[in-house]
């Protein structure tokens, strides 16, 4: 069996578990990181405000981390922020092993791309792009960066992880043969989360009465930084269309668009919402707990949507815009949740009357069945079937 070898940015909280975890499963399981940034107290520049997450990144599995000789170090700071040439010379020195390399958006990466068909290894590319996201581009620039990748990067590589569907339509969109395709799906901690859910599930009426939210409320949820990409003022405005006073909007996170989210909220005089600022891992359990329901109202840029991955760990009902990356895979329409059209705030908050008022589910296949088959264990297996 070949080694494994994952390229990222920066050791990052969703996938650390999946390192530990296939190391675990007997597989030799290495991440080369371009930089050292999440591993302390830092100011995140979307969240707005000094973090760090309480999870070990590092516990598990193997890392090396790489000198960065960027002018501007960060993986923040876009394609040059990230210039590790520690990382080529590594790529000569290793054999035989898979390389997985997360992306082309930085310098390391795109060079990995091409010189590693040059080296004793197989390469292999995981990118969240999904094809519903891309076919809202044009211009000369996506021309081109699709012309390079369809002809000077793809060529060079051997196999390609879909996390998706519209990720997997991405990748036939430009060329790429079904046989080289392999689904590593997103996955969160299922195992992990699933057990917060048990544990906490018998005290969801304390945590609610902590939050001052009544038995009989209804709550929603939404868990991500409050910036532009994941629209959170559109649930925020459904949210008041429905004008229902039994109903809760909790709002797990922190961000740049803090001030338009309490400006709404004071300037309409809409109640019974909490924005909770920044939640720590150990934490973030607690919340999906007390809800009813998760909404995710991304647009462009959301590729995926991990937090989504989470919430169904707890069994919520989902109503997820059309345009997020997920969206294909993790709503069952009328199963588990709903889709609704991007930035329509009337379909959103009637998708939400349909599952907490009209009951319009039918569950004959639960969140938490479906989230099942996105878990690391899949990922495992599709990958030994190329090691």
């Amino acid at each position: 069996m070949r080694k494994l070898v994952f390229i990222n940015s920066h050791p990052i909280q969703y996938f650390v578990p999946l390192y530990k975890f296939l190391v675990e499963k007997g597989i030799d399981c290495k991440a080369w990181y371009c930089s050292d940034e999440s591993l302390n107290t830092r100011l995140d520049k979307e969240f707005g405000v000094k973090m760090k997450y309480d999870i070990p990144l590092l516990e598990g599995y193997e890392s090396k981390f790489f000198k960065n000789y960027s002018w501007k170090p960060s993986h923040f700071n876009g394609f040059f922020g990230l210039i590790n040439f520690g990382v080529i010379k590594q790529f000569f020195k290793t054999k035989d092993t898979l390389v997985i390399i997360h992306g082309w958006h930085y310098f390391t990466h795109f060079f990995s791309l091409i010189i590693g068909s040059f080296s004793q290894n197989k390469i292999a590319l995981r990118v969240e792009t999904p094809l519903n996201q891309e076919q809202t581009q044009s211009g000369v620039k996506n021309k081109i960066r699709r012309a390079i990748l369809r002809y000077l990067i793809f060529p060079r590589i051997d196999y390609f992880l879909y996390i998706g569907k519209y990720n997997n339509d991405f990748f036939i969109d430009l060329g790429v043969d079904k046989n080289s395709l392999i689904h590593c799906p997103y996955a969160v901690d299922n195992e992990r989360f699933q057990k917060s859910f048990k544990d906490l599930l018998p005290f969801r009426n304390d945590l609610r009465s902590k939050m001052g939210i009544g038995i009989q409320h209804k709550v929603i949820l939404y868990s991500g930084k409050y910036i532009a990409k994941k629209n959170p003022l559109d649930l925020l405005k459904a949210f008041n269309k429905l004008d229902n006073s039994s109903y809760w909007l909790i709002m797990v996170g922190e961000g740049v668009l803090r001030k338009e989210l309490e400006e709404y909220i004071r300037e309409n005089n809409v109640k019974q919402v909490i924005l909770t600022g920044f939640i720590n891992q150990s934490r973030i359990a607690e919340y999906y707990t007390v809800a009813d329901l998760f909404v995710m109202c991304s647009g462009n840029a959301e590729t995926w949507g991990l937090s989504t991955n989470e919430a169904m760990n707890f069994n919520l009902p989902v109503v997820i815009s059309d345009r997020t990356g997920c969206s294909a895979d993790l709503v069952e329409e009328g199963v588990n949740g709903y889709t609704y059209p991007l930035n329509d705030i009337d379909a959103l908050s009637e998708r939400i009357k349909d599952v907490l008022e009209h009951k319009k589910l039918s569950f004959t296949r639960s969140s938490q069945e479906i989230i099942n088959d996105f878990s690391y264990n899949t990922i495992s297996e599709n990958l030994k079937s190329i090691l």
